[in-house]
């Protein structure tokens, strides 16, 4: 029990709102670094390997073969070239290389020879002032990881997500390290997932505002709805989050069921609670989903009714004219004899006939719902 409470006080710090975000993900690598490379240190019984200048992942994975250990590197965005020594030095199977370099993988578990590859797709909100049919609300990055015995390699794609954070929470549990490459690597499952947690409650305030906004009350007690355009892009972020936590089911149903040679039995049991807690993101994914699509069909009935209410008020308005039209039309022809036309009181009764019609007729139309 001790080692759970550990794993999470390890991993669940980071699970803060979106909307305080101050600064937790860097969007860029450091400047002083001249590749790709973040960080590349050894850890050997759970503890980081000092040395006194910064190493080369050649330089890591000879310590690592002659005293023990793993590697741990972190690379954000390389290039074909920058990668390709990495992948010499510790065997990298060349399509799990070409996926890791091009980016833009769905979410995925894939067994090599001697590692695993894992895609997870980082999500990050957008923190706007309104939502407008333009915002964007969800930002997407990826984050591949390389499991072996003895290393594990991160490569980032896209400005948000780092795991800096996350290494030096890690290097504060050496109990944890100490299980080697495979505690990382559910740390970052976790660590994903958790910011997908975070993602989910800020996107349902956002649902629950455009759903009030529909169906309040407008004018008369009517609901007054919404744009339109605003549900469809919240709908579009919606499907963009459901991409990235709904391929990601089946990677950790098997890295919580499945016994596998490079996942230490210790770590393996706590892959089901990362599993656990995806499941629920995806159903809230789902049921988003659902929602928007009921609160866009009624916001375009809305719209509807809307309509046919002006066309009736416009058609109840131009039954009342016929009548003065329809008079004066009969009045306005130039014939000789016509009755009335001499008759002294002839223009106020035709006027009073005339308006106790447009009158009985409004009030038939009002007692009607009309106007």
């Amino acid at each position: 029990m001790s080692m759970i409470r550990d794993l999470r006080a390890v991993v669940r710090p980071s699970r803060t709102s979106p909307r305080k975000d101050n600064g937790a993900y860097d969007t860029t690598r450091d400047p002083a670094t001249p590749s790709a490379v973040v960080d590349c240190a050894v850890y050997r019984d759970g503890v980081r390997v000092q040395t006194h200048a910064a190493l080369s992942p050649h330089e890591a994975m000879r310590l690592v073969r002659r005293d023990g250990g793993f590697v741990w590197i972190g690379l954000h965005e390389p290039t074909e070239a920058e990668f390709a020594g990495i992948a010499r030095e510790f065997g990298l199977h060349p399509l799990a290389v070409e996926d890791a370099v091009q980016a833009h993988q769905r979410p995925k578990l894939e067994r090599y020879d001697d590692s695993l590859f894992t895609v997870f797709k980082t999500v990050h909100y957008v923190d706007h002032d309104q939502l407008t049919a333009n915002s964007e609300v969800v930002e997407t990055g990826e984050v591949m990881c390389f499991t072996g015995r003895d290393f594990f390699i991160t490569v980032r794609h896209g400005g948000k997500g780092s795991l800096r954070t996350l290494r030096h929470r890690l290097q504060d549990e050496p109990e944890l390290l100490s299980k080697g490459p495979s505690a990382v690597l559910h740390a970052i499952a976790d660590h994903v997932v958790d910011g997908y947690i975070a993602v989910a409650d800020a996107l349902q305030d956002d649902i629950d505002e455009v759903e009030t906004e529909v169906f309040s009350p407008g004018r008369k007690g009517t609901p007054r709805g919404t744009d339109a355009g605003r549900i469809y892009q919240l709908k579009r972020e919606v499907l963009e989050f459901k991409r990235a936590v709904a391929p990601l089911l089946r990677p950790m149903q098997l890295l919580s069921e499945r016994p596998m040679r490079l996942i230490d039995p210790d770590i393996q049991k706590y892959f089901r609670d990362v599993a656990d807690h995806l499941a629920r993101v995806n159903e809230q994914v789902l049921g988003f989903d659902e929602l928007l699509n009921s609160i866009l069909q009624a916001n375009l009935a809305q719209a509807s009714v809307a309509q046919n209410e002006d066309m009736r008020k416009i058609t109840a308005w131009a039954a009342i004219i016929a009548v003065p039209t329809m008079v004066c039309g009969v009045y306005g022809m130039n014939f000789t004899y016509m009755p009335e036309l001499h008759w002294k009181y002839g223009y106020p009764a035709i006027m009073g006939i005339t308006v106790g019609i447009c009158v009985g007729i409004h009030r038939m139309l009002k007692r009607n719902g009309w106007l």
